[in-house]
């Protein structure tokens, strides 16, 4: 099955879908091919994908736009809407089980997702191009990750970002909204523990 085909299971019915769906698949594929190495001995669907620029934008508050409320199943069955959390700063961490840097930045994500849930900081993962469950649920027992996660194998919650709101580009993304639910910081890379405090805490020192 082409990229093409999987980010389109049924035919687009307008000019607008379908622009935002090539975008998709011209940002989701042709840079790196992953290895197959994941905690399911799988590579899953993730055939080709772009590695982070490594470009971290932070946005000043007056100039932060909404994050859609991107909603649906969760990797373990349950559901989650990200509006769930309005009121508390949101990691959203874009991530497949077939994604090295994925792998390789998950145990920092854990450590920091810990350390932060009493100062009212709740990640959510995105979970993209696992064509089954099995792969992310493996993949969350192996690296410690107790936050839910959106299972979105088609890319379809990443379509719901407008493009002048900092948009998830690459797989790994990280993005930091705000209390308000405006996203105030995304990093389009592998992260780390203390690059990640460094992003995060001033968004936490903002008042609500």
């Amino acid at each position: 099955m082409s990229w093409t085909q999987a980010l389109s299971p049924r035919p687009f019915r307008s000019a607008a879908a379908l622009a935002g769906a090539a975008a998709l698949v011209l940002a989701l594929a042709s840079c790196s091919t992953p290895s197959d190495d994941s905690p399911s001995g799988s590579s899953g669907s993730g055939a080709n994908f772009v590695e982070g620029t490594g470009a971290v934008t932070k946005v000043p508050v007056a100039e932060r736009k909404k994050a859609p409320d991107i909603s649906g199943e969760t990797v373990d069955g349950g559901e989650l809407s990200l509006s769930d959390y309005r009121g508390k700063v949101v990691v959203l961490n874009v991530w497949g089980s077939w994604c090295a840097p994925c792998r390789a930045e998950a145990k920092h994500l854990a450590k920091v997702s810990e350390d932060t849930e009493a100062q009212g900081v709740q990640f959510v993962g995105l979970n993209t191009r696992d064509m089954d469950t099995a792969q992310p649920r493996a993949f969350e027992r192996t690296y410690g990750i107790e936050y839910p996660s959106l299972y979105d194998p088609y890319g379809k919650q990443m379509l719901k970002f407008p493009k002048n709101a900092l948009p998830p580009q690459t797989i790994p993304t990280t993005l930091i909204i705000d209390r308000e639910g405006r996203i105030a910081v995304r990093l389009l890379k592998e992260v780390g523990e203390e690059e990640l405090r460094k992003a995060l805490d001033p968004v936490i020192a903002e008042k609500a």
